[in-house]
């Protein structure tokens, strides 16, 4: 359970450089040409909508997006086996009252945070033992 959560489980994060953009472009979307990587670009399709995360700077003004976020990379690999990594880490954030967007990859797992929650979110998740770089 989240509240059997200890310490012990805590984990390193890494803040990745930039600020990224949560896009929502319509269901079955062409890959857009502004779509670039540097650090990470996450594209995730779904049978009513295409959503799009990558750098805010290439976002063009007139797409749907929630701009202004940082990016926590958990350390990894993080093997298949393991239970709780999110919840660990979510839940010190969400008692912080800061929001989140979450991706996993097949290595890791990454937590989005709002620019303007970034201060309170390093203060909880450091709080609750987690290393952040």
């Amino acid at each position: 359970m989240i509240e059997d959560w200890k310490p012990e489980d805590a984990y390193q994060l890494a803040l990745i450089a930039g600020r990224y953009a949560v896009c929502r472009l319509p269901a079955q979307a062409e890959l857009p040409d502004w779509a670039h990587a540097e650090h990470l670009l996450s594209i995730t399709w779904r049978a009513g909508e295409t959503s799009i995360v990558c750098p805010e700077r290439y976002v063009p003004p007139e797409v749907k997006a929630e701009r202004g976020w940082r990016a926590l990379e958990v350390s990894g690999p993080l093997d298949f086996v393991l239970v709780g990594v999110l919840s660990g880490l979510l839940l010190p954030l969400a008692k912080a009252q800061v929001s989140v967007f979450v991706l996993s990859t097949y290595d890791t797992d990454l937590i989005l945070i709002p620019e303007v929650q970034l201060e309170r979110a390093l203060g909880a998740l450091g709080g609750a033992g987690n290393l952040v770089k």
